[in-house]
């Protein structure tokens, strides 16, 4: 069986949650895939090694995750997700057809969120990852709110520093440049006080779409950095390209043509 996405029918993967099941059986995957495949995007791997790659990749929304594998088992490989601060909130439940206390302990002392016994029994199973998806969806909304400026919808400044560190050595690992943007916006204190700063507010706000709509590459970062200063992370970005991105940016939020009378460098808004 290939180790690639187990295709599911429409709609397109971006409206599911996605599941890795791994189990060095092929017959237990396709009877998880067959139980699940109408509600997640299904992925596999067959092995631990293979698992920890899978789940760096494709970053799942939950892993069931069988407990006796060759070379690592399943809780050394829990062990390992759990130590990567990108994919620790991901739910583990544990496949296992030797259940005992003493692995139910060391299953849970590992970061596992449940345990799914064998034979699988299909109410149950479906029962288990229905509430730990729910668990995690609403821990990441909480997440989600906590890194979001309220004002501008972009990321705040408290989720820029984390970003940063993350993207910083993944850069250093992938031996790949990394580009930093750092703007405000001119004479902005000037424009609070003579448009109030209910229009300050509105200025902000589609400055940061404009940043949205230029950075349109999915690993690409944007942060409201303070008042009115952004940050833009670029991965695998030279410092040309960044120049090139800069340009952008710059053209793009002096085509607004936001009038601002008490400017020094123009009587339009400007970074």
């Amino acid at each position: 069986m290939s180790e690639d996405l187990l295709v599911a029918a429409a709609p397109p993967r971006n409206k599911k949650p996605t599941m890795l099941v791994v189990d060095d059986q092929p017959l237990n995957i396709r009877l998880i895939r067959e139980l699940f495949h109408e509600d997640f995007d299904v992925f596999m791997a067959t092995d631990g090694l293979k698992a920890v790659s899978k789940v760096q990749q494709i970053l799942p929304d939950i892993i069931l995750l069988d407990v006796v594998m060759p070379h690592i088992d399943g809780f050394e490989v829990c062990r390992i997700l759990k130590s990567d601060p990108a994919i620790s909130a991901i739910p583990v439940i544990f496949i296992t057809g030797n259940f005992n206390e003493e692995d139910e302990v060391t299953g849970f002392e590992v970061g596992g969120a449940d345990f799914i016994r064998k034979p699988i029994n299909p109410v149950i199973t479906r029962a288990r990852v229905k509430t730990q998806l729910a668990l995690k969806q609403q821990a990441d909304k909480l997440r989600s709110i906590a890194r979001t400026d309220g004002l501008t919808g972009v990321a705040n400044r408290r989720s820029f520093d984390n970003e940063l560190v993350s993207l910083w050595n993944q850069s250093l690992r992938n031996q790949s440049p990394l580009s930093l943007i750092m703007f405000d916006v001119d004479y902005f204190k000037r424009y609070n006080d003579h448009y109030g700063h209910q229009a300050g507010d509105v200025c902000l706000q589609q400055i940061a779409h404009v940043i949205e709509q230029t950075l349109n590459r999915p690993q690409d970062f944007v942060a409201r950095y303070g008042g009115e200063e952004f940050a833009c992370v670029l991965p695998a970005t030279d410092a040309a390209g960044a120049r090139h991105i800069a340009e952008r940016l710059r053209q793009g939020i002096q085509s607004l043509q936001l009038e601002h009378v008490k400017s020094e460098v123009a009587e339009i808004v400007t970074v």
